[in-house]
């Protein structure tokens, strides 16, 4: 009696001592979870230093006298920009892209612009819609001539980030109705580098007036290509201006870029 009595205390747990882990505590992350995490604090990184480069750039950087060359190019940036003519001109000499495919800048008023990507061969894929390239593609030109208009000659333009949106085919020629995020001419007017993001919403224009779809009710085609304009597609840019003069001072005589 005794040894069993020993045996059952020995097998009863003791109150004493460290209590079993809660199975409800914190699970630990997986590598999925570990590597988006990895990947934000290093955007977070770049984001900070590259902003520091360029509060150290536009501190230590003078403005410069610019040369011939560089002069004659901010006169054709500008040209480029003046209207349709002469954009095609300089596009086609040193944009062939923007050449064929035919994109063309509008100014609706004085502080909105719009591009219009025509339906053509070019821009078409096999099954007779837009093709997805041509509107990713044409929306960096979109945004650059944009910018291009409101700058002139003055800046250094690159896209860094470029993202787009497919929502649907595009039967009809592409308008991009171009916003800023942020404030341009302000931007602008300081005379500094900065970063600037634009919303592209790509919409499909009517192939035909409403109105002549309204005289043949019974035409589906007809109907369809006076349909009202839809969007096809959103894109979000990002592009870095650098004043001229400060890449100059900073690297010597140097072509401008855009």
């Amino acid at each position: 009696m005794d040894n069993y009595s020993s045996m059952l205390t020995q097998a009863a747990p003791s109150n004493s001592g460290t209590s079993p882990v809660n199975a409800t505590g914190p699970k630990p992350m997986d590598d999925d979870t570990r590597a988006m995490q990895a990947i934000e604090a290093a955007a977070a990184a770049d984001e900070a230093d590259e902003r520091a480069v360029m509060q150290a750039n536009t501190e230590k950087s003078q403005p410069v006298a610019l040369s011939l060359r560089e002069r004659v190019e901010a006169f054709m940036a500008r040209l480029s920009t003046r209207n349709n003519f002469w954009h095609r001109v300089c596009s086609m000499i040193w944009l062939p892209y923007a050449f064929k495919s035919g994109i063309q800048m509008k100014r609706v008023d004085g502080t909105t612009f719009q591009a219009v990507l025509p339906f053509k061969r070019f821009n078409r894929n096999w099954y007779n819609a837009m093709a997805g390239a041509s509107l990713l593609a044409n929306s960096e030109i979109a945004g650059g001539m944009y910018i291009m208009g409101l700058t002139g000659g003055d800046y250094t333009l690159v896209c860094k980030e470029l993202s787009y949106r497919f929502l649907r085919p595009c039967f009809g020629p592409a308008l991009y109705k171009i916003t800023p995020k942020e404030d341009l001419p302000g931007l602008i007017a300081t005379g500094k580098e900065f970063n600037i993001t634009l919303d592209l919403d790509v919409i499909q224009q009517a192939l035909l007036p409403e109105a002549l779809a309204k005289v043949k009710k019974h035409d589906r085609l007809l109907a369809k290509l006076a349909a009202k304009e839809r969007r096809v597609g959103r894109c979000s840019a990002t592009f870095h201006l650098t004043p001229t003069s400060h890449q100059k001072s900073k690297r010597g005589a140097t072509n401008r870029v855009g």
